[in-house]
């Protein structure tokens, strides 16, 4: 009998990224064939991000390419949890389900596409299915978000706060390092209110209690011997005990804060903590105690109501915190979002010009912090290997997200290879290297 044959198609963040990793382990586990192009493909699944307006049009541009070029599409993602949406402008498509779905989708793909009659497929262990490179891969540690931030629909499209059980997160973690990853991603909506919602029960690993909290569970990932690199970490006030598992070299000394603003007056109307000072307070204590550490965040600009000495305080902010990486988008009204309501919208061009112009200045803060490394020994991480030398990370540098260090002596390097270089140049965003 001809073996069922899917193929898949995977948009929108690191998040949506683990839900197709587990339908995909699923799919290959139960017998079906992943198949990279349409035509060879019985259905497409589409995995969609619907956060923004720029996503929810892409998502659909891609399941219209996959019904023209195949036919019969099953649904899956943020954009099917954003009522009728998919139905309305694709009425064609098979099924529909919402993101964190594994279960309905393996439904529909059931309904439509038949288990393959194998019987000795239940006889043969799934391997997880990774849409990373081999060395290394993001760990979600729970789902959903208990913010209600006006700006924000993550909570409408995910639900609230579900943390992992910590011996489900560390059993997953430690076959990873088994399976050759070297450094672990750790993710998920609101990283650091892990074990929030079982009151931060107790848990037991490998005979020992641990509590369901982001600091023990740091401390334990800390242990397996890899890089673990901490993303979408709200700064609660407990995030200060993870900077001395940075200093002592158990977590890496990375922490990506969205911070969103610095106005008190814009940050209190997104419903995001308003207290910029008490802000670089902390963070002048967490250089105090652990001088590597490298800071990333995210702002907005032009949200509603953003005046020109709030853009002012922003950029205040951005000089006295010298953060080293920063990414900035305009505000962008999304269906359903409380923010849309909200008075005096600004205009498009306005929120533009404010955008270059916030990223004007972190362009000469993160220029001055890159070209203070130069001549300074490092560890870093090859992605990949080519004719003219090795593409590599440090500990600075999450995969797709920041810089690069090329390593231009690097040619006999392997992809997953750790490697000391010296670093010789550097620019805006990337570093130059020798061995």
């Amino acid at each position: 009998m001809k073996t069922p044959k899917v193929g898949f198609v995977s948009l929108g963040c690191p998040k949506a990224t683990v839900d197709s990793e587990h339908i995909l382990t699923r799919l290959r586990a139960e017998g079906y064939d992943i198949v990279g192009n349409y035509a060879e493909a019985d259905l497409v699944i589409v995995n969609t991000c619907g956060f923004i307006d720029a996503a929810v049009e892409e998502s659909l541009e891609t399941i219209g390419e996959a019904l023209a070029e195949n036919g019969r599409v099953i649904v899956t993602g943020c954009l099917g949890a954003k009522g009728n949406v998919v139905r309305h402008v694709h009425p064609q498509v098979l099924a529909v389900t919402g993101p964190h779905a594994t279960e309905a989708v393996m439904e529909a793909v059931h309904a439509h596409l038949p288990k393959p009659h194998d019987p000795y497929t239940d006889l043969v262990p799934p391997q997880g299915v990774r849409l990373t490179p081999r060395h290394y891969a993001y760990l979600k540690i729970s789902e959903g978000c208990n913010h209600r931030c006006t700006f924000c629909i993550i909570p409408a499209l995910r639900g609230d706060l579900v943390s992992r059980p910590l011996h489900e997160v560390m059993g997953e973690a430690e076959r990873l390092v088994k399976a050759g990853v070297k450094e672990i991603l750790v993710i998920s909506q609101d990283t650091s209110a892990y074990g929030v919602d079982v009151k931060y029960r107790t848990g037991f690993h490998a005979g020992r209690p641990l509590r369901t909290h982001i600091t023990e569970l740091a401390r334990a990932l800390g242990e397996l011997g890899v890089w673990v690199r901490l993303h979408y970490v709200y700064p609660y006030p407990h995030v200060d005990q993870l900077i001395p598992l940075m200093a002592e070299g158990k977590l890496l000394p990375y922490l990506d804060i969205p911070f969103q603003h610095a106005s008190p007056r814009i940050l209190k109307a997104m419903k995001r903590p308003a207290a910029a000072e008490d802000t670089l307070r902390r963070i002048e204590r967490w250089r105090e105690i652990c001088p590597d550490l490298v800071i990333r965040s995210t702002f907005i600009v032009g949200f509603p109501g953003e005046t020109e000495e709030d853009f002012q305080q922003l950029l205040e902010f951005l000089e006295a915190a010298r953060l080293d990486r920063v990414g900035c988008f305009t505000y962008s009204p999304v269906q359903g979002a409380a923010a849309n309501a909200l008075a005096n919208p600004v205009p498009e061009e306005v929120k533009e010009e404010r955008r270059q112009r916030l990223m004007l200045t972190q362009e000469d803060i993160s220029a001055g912090k890159l070209a203070a490394r130069i001549g300074r020994r490092l560890r870093v991480l090859v992605d990949e290997v080519d004719e003219e030398g090795a593409i590599a990370r440090s500990f600075a540098d999450a995969p797709e997200i920041d810089g690069l260090v090329f390593v231009t002596d690097g040619q006999s390097l392997k992809p997953g290879e750790f490697a000391e270089v010296t670093i010789t140049d550097s620019d805006v965003h990337d570093l130059w290297a020798r061995l």
